[in-house]
């Protein structure tokens, strides 16, 4: 650290250098933080889990029990130990609440003001913060499995929505209404991502083992259809279409810079592809244990390097890193199966939801302090690095 700080200083470095090195740092050391905790609000499994990305300070989950809790993580007492307090709560007794589970929850990427939840009710609510009550609900003929909405559009206002149906459904946040609706996969569409890098590029993943890139604007149909054999199978197999899994596609997250996309299956696999050649990079990051039947939300780093993505996996949230498939530790503290987690960029936090109702804070640990008084003579010898160990000699010594 001291050693990049000074090249930092001597502007020998690029000033970024420092602050990846300290964020990858703070990831490889997450741990079970024993002084925060999430206040308990669900009576049932959560599915779901976001931050809002303005401030990275307020953080929503939805549960199976169609309750929706808004959280402030910000210790607002300054003591060590504290709990993040539930702000407030759509509950069972709340008119408007969800009759069934929620399975994604999204702040409006632009303003805290506003926040959306989709539920297996078929319905999509857009609520407004303020007053908690819906300012729009738009109604699907089945199951909602997934929705999202572009972190970067400026152009649009459209919500993805994957429902039991095979159809992509847009919803515009403008109109009120279902402006269009993608054609393409064959069973019901499980996760649905937007481009950060792209704002009319979409990504969605169905029970029929396909991913499928769309541009929105495009009336024709899907940009491409990823195959996890790169073409290299005969277009004369039984299987003419493109599959990116062989099982379904219940999550996909892009990385932040939107150059790659992670998808994951029901096969117990995870894959990463290029997101502007749709080519299968071939990382192999062993098996991925996924039994869910609906979408699984997983988390990709930011800012780090290499960057690292949180994969719920059985009761534990497995980290590897993204480019070279590397498991490198199971975080340990759920008591049941892990159905999201969601990182939090700004302070390299992790929070996760599970199926024991809980709600687990992954904090970098502190690093150790070292006092001012210890003098290097006390230090263990073999500590020291040779450049700091002291050459200089007088002439008494040598005599």
């Amino acid at each position: 650290m001291l050693g990049l700080m000074a090249a930092r200083q001597a502007g020998l470095d690029d000033p970024a250098r420092l602050r990846r090195a300290e964020r990858t740092r703070r990831v490889l050391s997450l741990e079970l933080n024993k002084d925060r905790d999430v206040e308990r609000i669900h009576g049932s499994g959560i599915n779901t889990l976001d931050i809002e990305p303005i401030e990275g300070r307020y953080m929503l989950s939805g549960g199976s029990d169609g309750v929706i809790v808004l959280y402030d993580l910000e210790n607002l007492s300054r003591k060590p130990s504290y709990t993040c307090k539930a702000l407030f709560s759509v509950g069972r007794s709340h008119p408007d609440v969800h009759k069934f589970s929620v399975e994604t929850v999204q702040w409006y990427p632009h303003d805290t003001g506003m926040f959306t939840s989709s539920s297996f009710d078929k319905t999509l609510k857009i609520w407004d913060t303020n007053t908690l009550q819906p300012a729009d609900v738009f109604h699907f003929e089945g199951t909602v499995y997934s929705h999202h909405m572009s972190p970067v559009a400026t152009k649009h206002c459209l919500i993805a929505v994957g429902t039991k149906s095979p159809k992509v459904q847009l919803c515009d946040l403008k109109s009120g209404s279902s402006s269009h609706i993608l054609q393409g996969h064959r069973q019901e569409v499980l996760a649905v991502s937007w481009s950060p890098r792209h704002e009319y590029i979409l990504a969605t993943g169905s029970a029929d083992g396909r991913v499928k890139l769309w541009d929105v604007r495009r009336a024709s149909g899907c940009l491409s259809t990823l195959d996890q054999h790169n073409g290299e199978k005969s277009k004369a197999s039984s299987e003419a279409a493109n599959t990116a899994h062989n099982g379904r596609v219940n999550g996909i997250c892009y990385t932040s810079d939107g150059l790659h996309l992670l998808t994951i299956g029901t096969d117990d696999r995870m894959r990463l592809w290029n997101s502007s050649t749709g080519e299968n990079t071939l990382v192999n990051y062993g098996k991925v244990c996924n039994e869910s039947r609906k979408g699984l939300k997983f988390a990709i780093s930011c800012g780090c390097n290499p960057e690292f993505a949180f994969v719920p996996y059985g009761s534990t949230i497995a980290v590897y890193t993204v480019f070279t498939g590397e498991l490198i530790t199971m975080l340990r503290g759920h008591y049941s199966t892990v159905n999201c987690c969601v990182f939090q960029p700004h302070f390299q936090e992790l929070y996760s939801g599970s199926k024991d109702c809980n709600i687990l804070a992954w904090i970098p640990a502190p690093r150790e302090p070292v006092a001012d008084d210890i003098s290097e003579k006390s230090l263990p010898q073999q500590h020291l690095n040779p450049a700091y160990e002291d050459a200089w000699s007088s002439s008494d010594d040598e005599g």
